[in-house]
């Protein structure tokens, strides 16, 4: 079964930065739509950032100027670089495959932010 692998999670301070990556070995980005979504723990999960194949981006409010997602195509790999973290932050971060009407999802990452 096809899967996203993520890295990069972790344990940082807040006020702090880190940068999470998404490789997807056996998949060719194409007209693709990625994303990072995140849950909580006890909350739904919910969408962080997407990029489109031509590099629009989208971000959800509580991340804005804080986070940014960028796709690299020659290295098949997806990242999020997140900066000035939140304990609010705090998530299982999940990333997002949609091609079509088919989602592929990695297992996640945690990121946790102490105070």
């Amino acid at each position: 079964q096809v899967q996203l692998v993520e890295s990069g999670g972790g344990l940082v301070q807040a006020g702090g930065s880190l940068r999470l990556s998404c490789a997807a070995p056996g998949i060719i980005f194409r007209n693709d739509i990625m994303g990072w979504f995140r849950q909580a723990p006890g909350k739904q999960r919910e969408l962080v950032a997407t990029i489109t194949s031509g590099g629009s981006t989208n971000y959800a409010d509580s991340v804005k100027g804080r986070f940014t997602i960028l796709r690299d195509y020659a290295k098949n790999t997806v990242y999020m670089q997140m900066d000035t973290l939140k304990p609010e932050d705090t998530a299982v971060y999940y990333c997002n495959l949609h091609r079509g009407s088919m989602d592929i999802w990695g297992k996640g990452t945690l990121v946790t932010v102490s105070s």
